[in-house]
C-alpha cells in the first residue's frame, strides 16, 4: 500500500476514534452534555451553519485577515533577514534585540492595539504581523548563514553584482528555511487571528465563538471550534504541498516522495 493512502486512512481512523469518543462520553453520562454535546449534535449544528450566510462572511473575514497578515509578515521576515543576514556587523548589532522582542508574546500587546485600533481590523493585523514575522525573520537568518563562504567568494571573485549574488548563491540555499518560516508563520498567522477575534472582538470566526459561548450555544460553539480546526489543517496542508513544489530537487523533499 501507499504510505501516503496508509497515513491518510490511519488519519481518518483517528478522527473516527475521537468522534466515536465523543459521541459515547455524553450520552453515557460521563460527561454533562450542556458542556460536551454530542458528537452528532455537533455535525447537525456545523450543518446548519453551513447553509448561513454569516458564517461564510465571518470565514471570510477571518481568511482575509489571517492572508493579509501573513503576506506582511513573509515580506518584512524574507526582506529584512536577507538584508541583516548578509552583513556580518548589522547581524552582530541586531542578534541582541531581535533575541529580547522574539520572546514577547504577542497577547502581551492586546491592551496596546485596543488602546489604539479597538477591535478593528487593524488590531488583528497588528498581533498576526508581529508574531508571523518573527518565524520567518528567524529561518531566513539561518539560511544566509548557511550559505557556502566558497560559493560566496567565487562569485565575488567573478565580479557577480550583489543582485546576482543573491538570487544565484543565497537564495537557493535559503528557500527551504523560507519555506519552513513560511509553514510556521501560517499556523501561528491563524492561531493570533482567531484570538485577536475571540478576545478583542475583532469580526471573523473568533468573535462567532465568543458571542456563542455567551449565549450558551454550546454545540454551535463546539461546531465553530472544529471550522478553526479543519482550516488549520488545511492550511498545514497547503503549505506542505507549496514546499514539496518549490522543493521538488532538495534532497529531504526527494527521499520523502520516494518513500
Amino acid at each position: 500500500m501507499n504510505q501516503r493512502l496508509r497515513d491518510l486512512m490511519l488519519g481518518l481512523l483517528g478522527l473516527f476514534a475521537v468522534g466515536a469518543v465523543l459521541e459515547f462520553l455524553p450520552r453515557s453520562g460521563l460527561v454533562d452534555r450542556r458542556y460536551l454535546p454530542p458528537a452528532s449534535e455537533t455535525a447537525a449544528e456545523l450543518g446548519g451553519l453551513l447553509g448561513t450566510g454569516a458564517f461564510w462572511t465571518a470565514t471570510g473575514q477571518t481568511l482575509r485577515g489571517w492572508v493579509l497578515g501573513l503576506l506582511v509578515a513573509m515580506a518584512i521576515g524574507v526582506v529584512a533577514g536577507g538584508i541583516i543576514g548578509s552583513v556580518p556587523v548589522l547581524r552582530e548589532f541586531t542578534s541582541s534585540t531581535i533575541e529580547f522582542l522574539r520572546p514577547i508574546p504577542s497577547v502581551a500587546l492586546i491592551p496596546l492595539v485596543v488602546l489604539i485600533w479597538g477591535s478593528r481590523p487593524q488590531s488583528a493585523l497588528t498581533l498576526v504581523v508581529y508574531a508571523a514575522t518573527w518565524q520567518v525573520l528567524v529561518q531566513v537568518l539561518y539560511g544566509v548563514a548557511d550559505v557556502d563562504p566558497v560559493a560566496r567568494d567565487t562569485a565575488r571573485s567573478y565580479r557577480f553584482s550583489r543582485l546576482s549574488i543573491a538570487r544565484t548563491v543565497i537564495w537557493p540555499t535559503a528557500l527551504p528555511y523560507v519555506l519552513t518560516g513560511f509553514r510556521l508563520a501560517a499556523a501561528v498567522a491563524l492561531i493570533l487571528e482567531i484570538t485577536a477575534e475571540l478576545v478583542i472582538g475583532v469580526p471573523g470566526l473568533g468573535q462567532a465563538i465568543g458571542r456563542a459561548q455567551s449565549s450558551g450555544a454550546v454545540p454551535r460553539t463546539y461546531a465553530l471550534v472544529v471550522v478553526v480546526g479543519l482550516i488549520g489543517v488545511l492550511v498545514n496542508l497547503f503549505a506542505r504541498a507549496l514546499e514539496r513544489r518549490l522543493l521538488h530537487w532538495h534532497p529531504s523533499v526527494r527521499r520523502e516522495v520516494a518513500a
